[in-house]
């Protein structure tokens, strides 16, 4: 839909009352099964509030009550983004951070390590040493 279409359908949806937008509200759903068209995927806190919209429609509850109702739906659903997008930056951070502590390659040593000294165990301690005149 270009974009002066869709202002001109704002403005018109802004003068009526609820009551009424949802009959558009309606109408648009009727036109997108009609015609087999889809919008964008909602995401699943648009989800969640549609649904209980839907739910308290069906349950023929005032238009004001559902107002109140969806703000506070709204509002959750703001806050649960934020903190969505707030644990993404946490989690690309910390890849960030353990991205520039890590070592270009593997270290590989430039000469080799020296062998160990031989350990002498106690027994070896207990016996005489060798002697040269046998």
């Amino acid at each position: 839909m270009n974009e002066l279409l869709r202002k001109r359908i704002e403005r018109r949806l802004e003068t009526l009352p609820d009551e009424q937008g949802y009959q558009v509200l309606d109408y648009v759903e009727f036109l997108e099964s009609k015609y087999a068209t889809a919008g964008r995927d909602p995401t699943v806190f648009e989800r969640i509030s549609e649904g209980v919209e839907d739910t308290l429609r069906a349950g023929r509850i005032p238009a004001a009550a559902i107002r109140g109702t969806m703000g506070a739906v709204d509002t959750a659903s703001r806050l649960m983004d934020r903190l969505a997008q707030a644990g993404r930056a946490a989690v690309d951070e910390l890849n960030k951070t353990l991205q520039s502590e890590e070592p270009a390659g593997p270290e590989v040593p430039t000469e080799p390590a020296p062998a160990p000294p031989p350990r002498s165990s106690p027994a070896d301690s207990d016996r005489a040493p060798p002697s040269a005149s046998a």
